[in-house]
């Protein structure tokens, strides 16, 4: 992932080439492993809401149907590139906070309304589409990588404190540990093979094991678990709230920043080029799955660096090999038993994946930014854009209560506060300010020179 952002990458396999059913299901595979959000964000949503573990399976059953045909739609006639989708942090973060104030049914309800409002934006229909025609100022890597960095620093609070459970600290810390080590050594020492693609997949494994030989892991609930079931409509209930639509909707601009460089990465890659109308193609496509999947109870999603950073690794950039892994998470989607499975997993053992999984966000976004000129004005944008999202966390309860739920949901949540500062800001001083500051500045060196000259 140290060179995701290579521009000159070249791809051994094409992104139209078709490969055989068994290299599609191999490299396939490989792609569910790098989707940690599916195995982690749910479970910590239940835990936050102590939620039951059916009812946490069940999310993770949406979150993959979800995934699965987001992926289908952008591999297939939507965006036609090598995108595999996956729960966001942003989502995650947004279904967080409404959940906990005002329930999982309002909170899929909001976002599925935030969908249509994000589809009607991007109609791929020649020129309405109106998001391709604002990439500009949505998609540069100071605007997306700061906002990684603010989202990671907003999650750190979540992992480490989880270590150590309610109970046998002991063995909870101890299990954690072991995760993490894991982890750490298989993406250090694992090279380009499935251990480091799957290095936070394979620490919860052997995480689960070690805390299943000397802790207590309950796995009877899967056991009786069904092998095939429908997703249900609004399984958490259905309703609508103006600020939580808000919230979905400040989520969704994440991951349309998101997603909209990782298209840009891959046409490059793969030698074709990306104008506003194919991104409308794409961000509808993605707007689209993530409308549907909130119906069903998932969380939304936006293309996955960690699953471009394996077409980079590979080369292997056909879309026809995420399609496969498309349909292979819509019919994981469908098994119940695998959705209690992940759901019965050591609370402490998830916890210290997420803490892993919430430094690479961070530092991804870092990685990000390292392109950036950091001048003066890019360091106000980013700068104050950064300390006054963090700062909204330790805001003082006896203000916070006071104002307005639709303002309350938003002020309080450094991810938001940092998409509209990053945006806004981004938009005033570069785009509008910076040309104005360097014409006057080239008509005064015009100016000044042209005496000189004609003396």
């Amino acid at each position: 992932m140290s060179q995701l952002h290579e521009e000159n990458q070249v791809l051994q396999v094409g992104i139209e080439e078709k490969l055989s059913f068994g290299a599609n299901l191999t490299y396939g595979f490989q792609h569910l492993l790098a989707l940690t959000g599916i195995f982690l964000f749910p479970v910590l949503i239940g835990q936050a809401m102590k939620l039951e573990a059916s009812t946490i399976g069940y999310m993770i059953q949406a979150c993959f149907l979800t995934t699965g045909l987001v992926t289908i739609l952008q591999s297939g006639k939507m965006l036609k590139l090598p995108v595999v989708q996956g729960p966001t942090a942003a989502f995650f973060v947004a279904v967080l906070s409404a959940g906990t104030s005002v329930g999982l049914g309002t909170a899929f309800g909001s976002m599925a309304v935030a969908g249509v409002i994000f589809m009607l934006l991007t109609i791929p229909i020649r020129k309405f589409g109106l998001i391709g025609h604002v990439n500009r100022f949505i998609s540069p890597p100071i605007v997306y990588g700061t906002l990684l960095i603010i989202i990671g620093a907003q999650l750190a609070n979540i992992g480490l404190k989880n270590w150590f459970g309610s109970a046998n600290e002991g063995i909870n810390f101890a299990a954690a540990g072991v995760t993490v080590i894991c982890v750490l050594v298989l993406m250090i020492v694992g090279g380009n093979t499935l251990l480091r693609r799957g290095a936070l997949l394979w620490g919860i494994v052997i995480g689960t094991v070690f805390y299943s030989i000397f802790g207590t892991a309950n796995f009877s609930a899967v056991g009786s678990a069904g092998w095939f079931s429908l997703p249900s409509i609004f399984p958490f209930g259905f309703g609508i709230s103006i600020p939580v639509v808000i919230l979905m909707l400040l989520a969704f601009l994440q991951a349309s920043a998101e997603a909209v460089g990782m298209y840009t990465l891959l046409t490059k890659w793969g030698g074709q080029t990306m104008d506003s109308e194919r991104v409308n193609r794409g961000l509808f496509g993605e707007f689209l799955g993530c409308t549907i999947g909130a119906v069903f109870g998932g969380l939304g999603t936006t293309s996955y660096p960690e699953n471009i950073g394996i077409v980079r690794v590979s080369g292997i950039g056909s879309r026809f090999v995420t399609m496969t892994a498309g349909v292979m998470a819509i019919i994981l989607g469908l098994i119940p038993k695998v959705g209690l499975f992940i759901a019965s997993l050591p609370g402490p053992v998830l916890s210290a994946a997420s803490t892993v999984l919430f430094g690479i966000i961070a530092v991804s976004g870092i990685q990000m930014v390292s392109k950036v000129v950091w001048d003066e004005l890019n360091l106000v944008v980013a700068g104050s854009s950064f300390i006054i999202s963090l700062g909204t966390m330790y805001l003082p309860a006896e203000l916070t209560s006071k104002l307005p739920l639709a303002v309350q949901s938003i002020v309080t949540q450094p991810m938001l506060v940092g998409v509209v500062l990053l945006i806004g800001l981004n938009t005033v001083v570069n785009i509008w300010i910076r040309p104005l500051m360097e014409q006057r500045s080239s008509g005064v060196r015009t100016k000044t020179e042209v005496p000189t000259e004609v003396a």
